[in-house]
């Protein structure tokens, strides 16, 4: 994966059908249902620019962890105050564990192996504390993959002009899309390609991932936009 072009332009295109606010507002009723702890911590694991962080904060006291570290650089513009860490979302040690540890907009889809999915589902969990709640948007499964489509999104605003085509198709278990970009400013007009490998994983292989990680799981068919949500709590903190 890489966003070392697109991070300066990933809210713009995504502002063209993505809230934010919306989605923050049905996590933190997830989160009421679930969550057994007292605390606040909070930590979004493939925050990316930090957009549901900027909702959540009202409510939690949050951290990030991003694996690009040029997204991260507009997330710390957009939330100085906040820490942010950079790391991989199968390996990476805070030392400290979490109220509340979420992963969303499918960014755990960067997982491309089972292993992988278990190692990150794993990583997560052991930053979670007793009578907290992890919770994880999932990527598309198979048979949900639409390969070998092409898609485009603009954005037309009066000092930045985007043109994305997005060219999908599939390798095995792995969707791979090739991002085409045309960005202009008044500064002038780029243009670069970016490749996103993103896992497609059955319910059934999500769903082992958080039991061989020792938790009790739930799955909200809807989630946060339509794509479904993984929620896990540890065992003794079961509904």
């Amino acid at each position: 994966m890489s966003y070392s072009h697109s991070a300066r332009v990933y809210d713009a295109l995504y502002a063209t059908f993505k809230d934010y606010e919306s989605e923050s507002t049905r996590l933190l009723s997830l989160i009421r249902d679930y969550k057994r702890t007292e605390g606040t911590r909070l930590l979004d694991v493939a925050c990316g620019t930090g957009k549901h962080l900027e909702f959540l904060t009202k409510a939690f006291k949050v951290e990030g962890v991003d694996y690009a570290p040029e997204m991260l650089v507009v997330a710390r513009e957009r939330l100085p105050h906040v820490t942010f860490h950079q790391g991989d979302m199968r390996t990476f040690d805070l030392s400290a564990r979490y109220d509340v540890v979420t992963c969303l907009f499918s960014a755990i889809g960067y997982m491309t192996t089972l292993d992988d999915l278990g190692c990150a589902v794993d990583t997560m969990a052991r930053h979670l504390l007793p009578g907290g709640v992890m919770l994880v948007e999932p990527w598309f499964a198979p048979e949900q993959w639409n390969a070998n489509s092409v898609h485009m999104r603009t954005v037309d605003e009066p000092e930045l002009k985007i043109a994305r085509i997005v060219h999908s198709r599939v390798e095995g278990i792995v969707s791979v899309m090739d991002m085409y970009h045309t960005v202009g400013t008044p500064t002038g007009v780029t243009t670069f390609v970016e490749q996103h490998r993103m896992g497609l994983f059955t319910p059934e292989e999500y769903r082992s991932a958080f039991e061989a990680a020792g938790l009790v799981t739930a799955f909200d068919e809807y989630g946060l936009e339509g794509r479904g949500l993984w929620i896990g709590v540890p065992p003794q903190d079961a509904r």
